[in-house]
């Protein structure tokens, strides 16, 4: 790993892996778990010094992320990890957070995370209704209190992933999840892996669920839209578009693993990549936004400043940083004539709601991808 450099010193986001072990067998994850490899305290304390030592001078708040496998495992070691920054550091601004599959919670961690709610955030994975969510993930949503995620941090998103199973469900899943009470779903991801999102199956099975949230989010329009279809179309419309990457890997991100040693962000681990693959990835010149950007998307596809992705994902399937994987090119345009549908109705509600500029590039980027993209789904109209 490379010094950290300014560029990226507005977020430092470390992430500490506690273990490798979790105790569930969800059907999309692409980790590889194991029950031996754990952090000690003493590695976790090394590599919370080096995380201060290398903060860049305009990170004002260091986000510090814990993971696992499931990290509720070390609950012990959080809190002493929590004690160690308080007492070795207690000048800086820190905000704690941990990703969790929630069937671990007992009443001493509950006690102990409501108390420090403040400064520690726990982030729920839920993939819906219990159908979808016991389907995907071993038949725990039994397990979950979900109150307590609400009570604490009402603000707080929820992260689902979608498979193919729960696909035909998306939108009876996200109307759940707000009918629980949560109001901000921050995460919708289809599942990483060789897999061919963009087939004829799902698109006609993608389509219904669509037009069914669009209507939802019409009708409820004090609801924040999820992350899926909450797309800046206006940014379509930027003439001079930035050659950035989409996220701060191998800068900004660093992942201890729970032998000490970083990795470029919490999706390049062991758990994920072989010896031999992480060897070739960290060879990369992380501070070059050219090793991540496809060219050919850059220069040729409008919808390149809304088609985020995940660079270590994109690594696990076309085994490159640069160029992207194209599967998922046809659901993306299909994602984003719906959101471009929805924006539409909405602006026309409440046109107050999209102040100008952005209501003007906004308008204009959906008649460009109508335009360009409606004629490709003709042929899925019934």
């Amino acid at each position: 790993m490379k010094k950290i450099t300014k560029e990226c010193s507005l977020r430092f986001n470390p992430t500490l892996c506690l273990t490798h072990n979790c105790n569930l067998h969800c059907l999309y994850c692409y980790q590889k778990h194991d029950g031996v490899s754990e952090m000690s305290f003493d590695t976790a304390a090394k590599s919370i010094d080096w995380i201060f030592k290398h903060k860049p001078q305009g990170a004002s708040t260091v986000e510090i992320s814990f993971i696992g496998g499931e990290p509720l495992l070390k609950f012990s070691l959080i809190k002493k990890i929590v004690e160690y920054v308080d007492q070795i550091y207690p000048q800086e601004k820190i905000i704690f957070s941990a990703t969790t599959n929630g069937t671990l919670l007992d009443e001493e961690m509950k006690t102990w995370f409501s108390n420090n709610r403040d400064r520690f955030v726990l982030c729920l994975s839920l993939d819906g209704a219990p159908l979808s969510h016991n389907h995907n993930r071993c038949n725990s949503f039994g397990l979950i209190d979900t109150d307590f995620f609400i009570n604490n941090w009402p603000t707080q998103s929820v992260k689902m992933t979608i498979s193919d199973f729960s696909l035909s469900h998306l939108a009876e899943n996200l109307k759940f999840i707000y009918s629980l009470g949560f109001r901000n779903i921050g995460g919708v991801n289809l599942f990483e892996g060789d897999f061919d999102w963009s087939s004829d199956e799902y698109i006609e099975q993608l389509i219904p669920q669509l037009e069914d949230l669009v209507h939802f989010y019409v009708e409820h329009d004090d609801y924040n839209v999820d992350q899926m279809l909450n797309l800046r179309l206006d940014s379509c419309e930027f003439k001079n578009k930035r050659r950035r990457k989409w996220c701060g890997i191998g800068e900004g991100t660093p992942l201890f693993d729970t032998d000490g040693k970083i990795y470029p962000c919490a999706f390049c681990t062991p758990m994920t990549f072989s010896s031999s693959q992480l060897k070739k990835i960290l060879q990369t010149n992380f501070e070059d936004p050219n090793n991540f950007i496809d060219d050919d998307c850059f220069a040729n596809c409008y919808l390149y400043p809304v088609c985020h992705y995940c660079a270590g994902a994109n690594y696990l399937i076309r085994h490159e940083f640069k160029k992207r994987d194209k599967t998922r090119c046809k659901i993306t345009k299909l994602i984003t004539l719906y959101s471009a549908d929805l924006q539409m109705k909405r602006i026309i509600k409440s046109p107050s709601k999209y102040p100008e500029p952005q209501r003007t590039q906004t308008i204009k980027a959906i008649s460009k991808i109508r335009t360009l993209f409606l004629p490709e789904f003709a042929a899925y109209q019934k």
